[in-house]
Formats: C-alpha cells, sequence, structure tokens
C-alpha cells in the first residue's frame, strides 16, 4: 500500500438549537446584525452533561458504521479538539474507550479550528508509513464551554458538534499532499486562554489574513494534488464566516465546485467544522464518490492546513 483514503466520514450535532432570536434575549444584538456579518443564523448547543469525548463518539460511529468496519479494525484514533477539560485521558483514549476500540494509538491534536486537516495529514502520514492500518480522525469542540456568553461578537459565532472520517491504507492514494504552516506572530489573533477559558478573537485582523493571504495557499494544495482550482468538485473551508468562505472560495478559482456553507445552521465549531460540513455534503447527495474536494481549515496560532482529498 502505497496511500490512503477516506473510507466513509460521519457527523453529529447536539439536539438544542439556539437561534439568532434566542440571543437576542441574551445580549445586544439581532437576527439581521448577525446574518449580515457572519452569515450565522442557528447553532447547537451542547448541554452540560454532553462531553466533547461523546460528541466526538458519536460521530466517529456513525463513520465506522457507514465504512462497514468495526471497532477492532481500528489501530488509531486521532481527535482534534481545542476544548478538552482534562489533560489525561485524553479525547481520543476516551472515544476509544466509549467506542470499545482494544489497543489504538490515541493522541489528540490542538490546532484549534485548522485541527482536522492537520489530524488528517498525520493520519495519512502514519498510514502511508505503515504504522497503522485504518485510523478514526475525529474533529470535535464544544465551543459553548468556552464562549463569552455576554460578549456579542464572539457569543454569536460558536456552536458545538463532531465529525470523523476513517482513513485506511489504499494502492491508489485518496488523500493529496497537505500544505501546512502558521503565522506565529499573529497568534494571538485568536485565543482560548485564562481560567476559566474563554473564546477571544481580532475578528477584522482574521478577516483581512484569511481573505488575502490563504487563497493563494489554497491553490498551492491543489497543485500538489496535480489539479486546477476549476478541477475540484468541492470545497470545505473551515465554517467559521460566510463573509470568509464565500470570498476564499471565489478567489481560490474553484469555478465548478460546490462550496460548503454550513456555517449558516452550525455556527462555528472550530476542529469538528470541516469534517461536519463535508459530511452533511456527502450524506445529501452533493458529492459523489471519486469526487476531488478541497478541505482547508484556518484560524487558531494562524495556523493552516489543506489538502485534496477523494470522496467517499
Amino acid at each position: 500500500m502505497n496511500g490512503s483514503r477516506i473510507a466513509a466520514v460521519g457527523h453529529y450535532q447536539p439536539a438544542k438549537v439556539l437561534t439568532n432570536e434566542d440571543l437576542a434575549g441574551l445580549v445586544d444584538t439581532s437576527d439581521e446584525w448577525i446574518r449580515s456579518r457572519v452569515g450565522i443564523r442557528t447553532r447547537h448547543i451542547a448541554g452540560p452533561d454532553e462531553l466533547v469525548d461523546e460528541l466526538a463518539a458519536h460521530a466517529a460511529a456513525k463513520a465506522l458504521a457507514a465504512a462497514g468496519l468495526t471497532p477492532s479494525d481500528i489501530d488509531l484514533v486521532l481527535v482534534a479538539t481545542s476544548t478538552a477539560v482534562d489533560r489525561s485521558p485524553n479525547m481520543a483514549a476516551r472515544v476509544a474507550n466509549r467506542l470499545g476500540i482494544p489497543s489504538p494509538a490515541a493522541m489528540d491534536i490542538n490546532v484549534v479550528c485548522a485541527g482536522f486537516t492537520h489530524a488528517l495529514a498525520t493520519a495519512d502520514h502514519t498510514v502511508r508509513a505503515g504504522a497503522a492500518t485504518r485510523a478514526l480522525v475525529i474533529g470535535a469542540d464544544k465551543m459553548s464551554d468556552v464562549a463569552d456568553w455576554s460578549d456579542r461578537t464572539t457569543c454569536v459565532l460558536v456552536g458545538d458538534g463532531a465529525g470523523a472520517a476513517v482513513v485506511e491504507a489504499t494502492d491508489e492514494p485518496g488523500i493529496g499532499p497537505v500544505l501546512w504552516g502558521s503565522v506565529p506572530e499573529m497568534g494571538n489573533a485568536v485565543r482560548i486562554e485564562g481560567t476559566p477559558s474563554r473564546f477571544a478573537q481580532e475578528g477584522q485582523s482574521v478577516y483581512r489574513w484569511a481573505t488575502t493571504q490563504l487563497p493563494a495557499i489554497a491553490r498551492k494544495a491543489c497543485e500538489r494534488a496535480g489539479l486546477a482550482p476549476e478541477d475540484l468538485a468541492g470545497v470545505v473551508l473551515h465554517q467559521a464566516n460566510l463573509r470568509i468562505i464565500e470570498p476564499l472560495a471565489e478567489k481560490i478559482g474553484a469555478v465548478n465546485a460546490v462550496v460548503a456553507r454550513d456555517v449558516v445552521e452550525s455556527g462555528n465549531t472550530s476542529a469538528a467544522s470541516i469534517p461536519l460540513a463535508f459530511s452533511k455534503l456527502v450524506e445529501r447527495g452533493e458529492l459523489s464518490t471519486g469526487d476531488p474536494v478541497l478541505l482547508f481549515g484556518f484560524g487558531g496560532n494562524l495556523s493552516y492546513a489543506g489538502q485534496v482529498v477523494r470522496c467517499p
């Protein structure tokens, strides 16, 4: 085997839906104010007893079922998250325990909003190196736990959820080379810090960086896969803000692609946003097996990572 592919995907969101009208009862905001600035209409919010690893395990179980696999088929679990409360056991170990995976390597990856694409690249490298056969790659975050619900500039953005992918060895590579990096000197533009931890950001700085610097980087990810942007059937960017997603997709030049806009109904779910949006496109039949899809994460640490994958 000299490659890896995504065999299946799955996603999960809590049942509770928080609308813009609901938020208008908490802070000085309105449906029009939120939609005009970030495009979000609703978001899903987990209850106090719904833990990050529970969200992750639900999404992972759906991906396993879609792949026709059992927990014993998995030998690597990677969870991308920035909202884990405890340091040990990590989220990956807890997910493995919930699902009954017998003896996997289990690691968490914290690259905030770019976490899933970093984790996917790590799984691809690990499988191609022969250190694992099948991996569960999960993005899961409970952003409601770190939101400042008195700050109307940030609390309107966040949602909770999880998305997962099963990655397995294959003869024909289905996950393209990753292009990743960061801008450490601008790392404070997105923060989850303090005691208790709270999410904060410099929204204008992130917007300018994402819309001016990232298009060329995303195009390079396509080049590494041997594709032109117009060859893409789908584009799944980090679901941060519709005013970032739409101009970024346009500047990439993916003129024939379905562009994920799940931010409208899910808000910013951080590491969960890309696999969540990707899984929904697959579930709705908007993408077909074998379609080339650009996955591109960006955000916290002002990190980015992207790769072209073949749709399961």
